[in-house]
């Protein structure tokens, strides 16, 4: 025969489950999305940047590929010249670089 159980018992395991549920939760709110990286070479700034959004990722970055640091203020006025990762490659969150030129400079499409 079995002893019944005291209310402590039944406090541990329910805070067991309780945690096992909050850890769950935190786990897959905190998962980065991720997203196959689409060929945005040659495309104005703006435009590939809406593109690696379409794909799933909301958060790339961008910098001056003159190597002059200038800031991307205008993203209609830039072209992409380069991007890390290559096309095809999956990617997330903040992985996304593109070196862009503006519109018309020598290295641009």
């Amino acid at each position: 025969m079995l002893a019944p159980s005291s209310d402590d018992d039944n406090e541990t395991e329910d805070t067991a489950a309780e945690t096992t549920t909050t850890t769950e939760a935190v786990e897959s709110s905190t998962q980065a999305s991720t997203a196959i990286m689409p060929d945005v070479v040659c495309m104005n700034l703006q435009a590939a940047q809406n593109r690696i959004q379409e794909a799933g990722v909301f958060f790339s970055r961008s910098e001056d590929a003159t190597g002059q640091g200038r800031a991307q203020i205008l993203d209609r006025n830039w072209v992409v010249v380069s991007q890390t990762p290559d096309p095809g490659t999956e990617f997330g969150e903040g992985e996304a670089v593109l070196s862009a030129v503006k519109i018309g400079e020598p290295g641009s499409c």
